[in-house]
């Protein structure tokens, strides 16, 4: 295995949770990717930065939730490039670093409506395969679903999201079947989100 074609599932993982492992794990499996690195993002353009938590303790987080897993990193990459990022940019900037790297985006159903809003979409598009993992609610119709570049993984609909977590932890809720082991105990020892 040459490890060359390398899907990117950008998020905040603010925290990264099982449903993001499981999704990643499955498109691994059925699709003809090598590897999946985690891209944490540093500061989303449609997020407010507020709400995250330190970008070194969401890395930290994905570390440990992929540490047992070969097939999978974690990245800051966009922790070095100028904020907010744009997914473009770091494309660019991955595709430059390792020249040898064929590099996908993994995206959920929901993102793929809104694409045409991403900067350069077009771009990403001529140059990068989107693999498109469905979303709850998400529209069938799409004017992207049918073009050449979008593979639709099947794969399974989870409907775990980080801010329910965080609100949950707030609320002092045990969200321990939620997250990997190590990452709830993580989060326990450090208080986050609390």
């Amino acid at each position: 295995m040459n490890n060359n074609k390398v899907g990117l599932y950008f998020g905040s993982f603010n925290p990264i949770h099982v449903g993001h492992l499981i999704i990643a794990d499955f498109i691994l499996k059925n699709s003809d990717l090598d590897k999946i690195w985690f891209v944490v993002s540093s500061h989303n353009p449609f997020k407010k930065k507020e709400s995250l938590l330190a970008d070194y303790h969401r890395l930290t987080l994905v570390n440990i939730a992929i540490e047992d897993n070969n097939k999978f990193k974690a990245t800051d990459i966009e922790f070095h490039l100028s904020q907010p990022s744009y997914t473009i940019n770091t494309l660019e900037h991955l595709k430059e670093k390792y020249p040898d790297k064929d590099f996908s985006l993994i995206i959920g159903g929901d993102n793929l409506v809104t694409f045409n809003k991403w900067k350069n979409y077009r771009k990403i598009l001529e140059n990068h395969k989107l693999y498109v993992y469905p979303r709850l609610g998400e529209l069938t119709e799409c004017p992207l679903s049918t073009h050449s570049s979008v593979i639709h993984v099947k794969s399974p609909i989870i409907e775990i999201s980080s801010s329910m977590i965080r609100k949950s932890i707030k609320e002092k809720k045990d969200m321990r079947y939620m997250l990997p082991e190590k990452v709830y105990k993580y989060i326990k020892e450090m208080h986050f989100y609390e």
